[in-house]
């Protein structure tokens, strides 16, 4: 079965991206529910499962968001900026209404499951409760990781407006998942359910996820159309470490340029460099300043941040020194 939504000439003018603390906070409560199912984010499961003692309310936010499928959508609304604050999105799943939040949260589990129960008695304070327990989560699991996730989601969104950029609509679909199909009038999702909707000029809000990965999730009416797809380059995401510089490279422009170089194969701030190669911020740009003068790396703001990256000729010279 599919989701299929119909395109209109504003719809497709209307495409965005974003990304969101919250969905990836959600998200996480699967990964550490079943571990098994993300092998890849082994070292922040075993990093931060002391911490869940203290948390309090886990039973109850665990119900839900289960193993698999529906997830209440309330916990995960379409990100209203394109970095929404953490505490903006608390915000918003505190103003849920509750019968909106009763019908939703009716859906994941039959009344009489246990850890549910109070929430369906009185959603209002189920609402608040839950609200309190994702705040309590945010601050002993994810606050601290979180600009390393979103480096990697803020990378990932540049790479994506570059393609939409280049190659249009169908380029950037084609890239997301084999899931997802665009054919020119229409985006057609694999999905366990069938469902057509026509966005009506209000476009399509893309996120990238990394707690998500590899799967793609889909939000739709009477919500913003949001697809939340599988961030590339996860893979590195708890590495402390870049791959190696070839000696070769090392040679030509100095071991620390080097290593930066290959690290640059992922858009970053010189922050998440600093962290990454161990050096301090004064040196990873002071080491930028060379490469940006040297036609190797290029700098491009979003937000409050500037994002490095190679450039072609970077590219080039880091593939030949292999």
């Amino acid at each position: 079965m599919t989701v299929t939504w119909l395109f209109g000439p504003d719809d497709v003018a209307r495409i965005r991206f974003a990304y969101s603390p919250m969905w990836e906070l959600v998200a996480s409560l699967r990964t550490l529910g079943d571990p098994a199912r993300q092998a890849i984010h082994r070292p922040w499961v075993d990093a931060v499962r002391p911490r869940l003692a203290g948390v309090g309310g886990m039973e109850e936010l665990l119900a839900l968001v289960p193993p698999d499928g529906y997830i209440p959508d309330f916990l995960t609304p379409p990100p209203e900026a394109q970095a929404p604050a953490f505490a903006a999105e608390l915000e918003r799943i505190r103003a849920t209404l509750p019968a909106t939040a009763r019908a939703e949260v009716g859906i994941v589990r039959p009344r009489d499951a246990p850890a549910l129960r109070p929430f369906l008695d009185d959603p209002e304070a189920g609402v608040a409760r839950v609200a309190g327990t994702l705040a309590r989560y945010w601050d002993a699991c994810l606050r601290e990781d979180w600009p390393r996730v979103r480096a990697l989601l803020e990378a990932d969104v540049i790479r994506r407006t570059r393609t939409l950029a280049a190659g249009g609509a169908r380029a950037l679909f084609g890239s997301l998942h084999p899931a997802v199909t665009w054919t020119g009038d229409r985006l057609t999702i694999d999905r366990k359910h069938r469902e057509v909707l026509e966005p009506r000029g209000e476009g399509l809000v893309l996120v990238p996820s990394a707690f998500h990965w590899p799967a793609v999730a889909v939000l739709s009416a009477p919500y913003r159309l949001m697809l939340a797809y599988p961030v590339a380059g996860v893979g590195t995401l708890w590495e402390e470490e870049p791959p190696p510089a070839p000696d070769g490279l090392a040679a030509l422009i100095g071991r620390n340029r080097a290593r930066m170089l290959v690290a640059l194969a992922e858009p970053a701030t010189t922050t998440a460099l600093a962290r990454r190669l161990s050096l301090t911020t004064g040196a990873v740009s002071q080491h930028l300043a060379i490469l940006r003068g040297g036609g190797l790396a290029v700098g491009r703001r979003v937000g409050k941040e500037v994002y490095y990256s190679r450039t072609p000729t970077g590219d080039a010279l880091t593939r030949s020194a292999s």
